[in-house]
C-alpha cells in the first residue's frame, strides 16, 4: 500500500486515467477522427484534448487547490502541488492505429514527483507507483532487471535518427554496439518495459516534462535510476537516460553530455 498521505492521490490518479481511457479507448482507430498540427509541428486529436479536459475534471474536483500542467491546455495557477498530464503519449501512434499509446499522469509536491499512473488501455495495461509503495503493473508488483553488464544488456532508444538529431548520434551508435541487444519500443513503453525487467537501458534524446514526470517515480520505485543526460535527477532536461542502476554509470560513460 502507498504512504497513507498518497493514498488518496494514488487513488484520485488512478480514476482520472479511468476517465481519460473512456475517451481515448472509443476513439482509437475511429475513422472520423479529427487531427489537427499544432504550432510545434506535432500532431493533436480531439481524443487528446478530451482526454485531458476529462482528466482535468477529476482532478479539479478532488483537489481543487492543486495547480496542473498538461501539454494541451497549459497550466494554471495552485497552492504548491501540481498534476502533469499527459493525455495521449505517442499521438503518431494513435492516430495511425499502433496500439502503443497511454496516458501519463504525475503528482509533483516540493520538487519531487510523488505519483505516477500511466495507461495504456489498448496494451491492456497500466502502471503506477507511489514513493514508498514500489511500482505496479496491473495487479502484480514489479522489479527492474539485475543485468549487470552491457554485453549482456537490452537496450531502447526511440530512433538513431533523434539521436542523431539531438546531436549524439555517434554516441548512441557506441552504446548500441556495447548492448547485447538493441530494440525502438519507443516512448512510455521502453521505460515500462524497463521498471518490468524486460529492457535494461532507456536512452530518450527528446522528451518534454510531460513526457518523463510519472515514468520517473515508477523506475524508481521498481528499483532503476532515470537521469537526463547531464547526470540531473531531473525530468526538465529535455531528455532522459534511464537503467536498471547497475548500469548507469557505464552507459552515462558512453552518452552522457
Amino acid at each position: 500500500m502507498p504512504p497513507v498521505l498518497l493514498r488518496q492521490e494514488l487513488r484520485v490518479a488512478l480514476e482520472a486515467a479511468d476517465a481519460a481511457d473512456a475517451v481515448t479507448a472509443l476513439r482509437f482507430r475511429a475513422h472520423d477522427l479529427a487531427v489537427d498540427v499544432k504550432s510545434d509541428a506535432t500532431p493533436v486529436s480531439e481524443a487528446d484534448r478530451n482526454a485531458e479536459q476529462a482528466i482535468r475534471r477529476v482532478l479539479e474536483r478532488a483537489f481543487p487547490a492543486d495547480a496542473i500542467l498538461g501539454e494541451e491546455y497549459g497550466e494554471g495557477s495552485g497552492a504548491g502541488r501540481r498534476w502533469i498530464v499527459d493525455p495521449i503519449d505517442a499521438t503518431v501512434n494513435y492516430i495511425r492505429g499502433v496500439p502503443v499509446w497511454g496516458t501519463l499522469i504525475a503528482l509533483e509536491a516540493d520538487g519531487e514527483i510523488v505519483v505516477g499512473v500511466v495507461s495504456a488501455p489498448a496494451l491492456g495495461a497500466r502502471w503506477w507507483a507511489a514513493r514508498g509503495s514500489g511500482a505496479w503493473h496491473n495487479a502484480s508488483r514489479i522489479t527492474v532487471s539485475t543485468v549487470g553488464s552491457l554485453a549482456d544488456a537490452h537496450l531502447s532508444f526511440n530512433s538513431l535518427v533523434s539521436c542523431e538529431t539531438a546531436g549524439f548520434g555517434d554516441e548512441a551508435r557506441e552504446l548500441s554496439r556495447s548492448c547485447g541487444r538493441t530494440r525502438g519500443f519507443g516512448d512510455f513503453w521502453s521505460f515500462m518495459l524497463l521498471a518490468e525487467g524486460a529492457v535494461d537501458v532507456v536512452v530518450e534524446p527528446v522528451a518534454a516534462i510531460w513526457d518523463l514526470a510519472p515514468l520517473q517515480v515508477i523506475v524508481e520505485e521498481a528499483g532503476g535510476r532515470m537521469t537526463d543526460r547531464g547526470g540531473r535527477r531531473a525530468i526538465d532536461g529535455g531528455d532522459a537516460v534511464a537503467t536498471n542502476g547497475l548500469l548507469h554509470d557505464a552507459v552515462m560513460a558512453i552518452v552522457g553530455s
